[in-house]
């Protein structure tokens, strides 16, 4: 439930612990101590969400605050925002966003929130069809589970051709990781060649693209994903 301005007086602590607290100042002359939580605009005029310490919410329009907490609203910007920004960036990104499948229960389901790695990508190559792929994966499955961390992340690329068979053998092998699309592996093999030239493949790239060998050896692996 909104709050009135005054009302907002009256309950605001006047220290403050937390660095997303800040004393703002209306125009009046009025303070309070408050989060700024989200700000949107309307008919040319911002206006910011706030917290109380409480919990409670307040709205007030920059027309309403001082002119120098009016310049930090319009300058404000959300926590995600300057998350993503520093978030690391490779050359797989433009491939890689939106082109990810994960299985979800018993299907391949369409992967939007890849959580980016820090230092490498493991690009899987692997198929349905491939005998020594069905003995290896599960130990790159076990391998996965005890050793995942923000360092590094697995994608498979297939060389399935039926995408019914690529879903069957993730359900299969009970695959923890995202695979690129079968309609995009084609093209992902073709921009960046990794030399691959039998299956299983764990090909471990930095994120400007430098690729630092194939890793099937999984105690190497972990050494250099830790």
């Amino acid at each position: 439930m909104k709050t009135s301005f005054c009302v907002l007086i009256a309950c605001a602590l006047v220290s403050s612990a937390q660095a997303e607290f800040r004393t703002w100042t209306r125009s009046d002359g009025k303070t309070a101590e408050l989060e700024l939580v989200s700000v949107s605009e309307s008919g040319g005029e911002k206006s910011g969400e706030f917290k109380m310490r409480d919990g409670r919410a307040v709205t007030l329009n920059s027309s309403v605050l001082s002119p120098a907490d009016a310049e930090l609203l319009a300058a404000w910007k959300p926590a995600e925002t300057v998350a993503e920004t520093s978030a690391s960036v490779s050359v797989f990104d433009d491939v890689l966003d939106g082109n990810l499948v994960k299985l979800s229960g018993k299907s391949l389901k369409t992967f939007r929130d890849l959580k980016k790695p820090a230092k490498y990508y493991v690009f899987y190559y692997t198929a349905s069809w491939c005998g020594p792929c069905h003995k290896f994966t599960p130990s790159l499955v076990e391998f996965y589970d005890k050793n995942k961390n923000d360092n590094f992340e697995i994608v498979l690329i297939t060389s399935d051709s039926d995408e019914d068979a690529m879903e069957d053998y993730a359900k299969e092998m009970k695959m923890p990781w995202p695979q690129l699309k079968l309609k995009k592996a084609a093209g992902f093999k073709k921009d960046f060649k990794h030399g691959v030239t039998g299956i299983p493949s764990v090909i471990v790239c930095e994120l400007d693209g430098k690729m630092l060998g194939n890793y099937r050896d999984l105690a190497a692996l972990g050494k250099l994903v830790k």
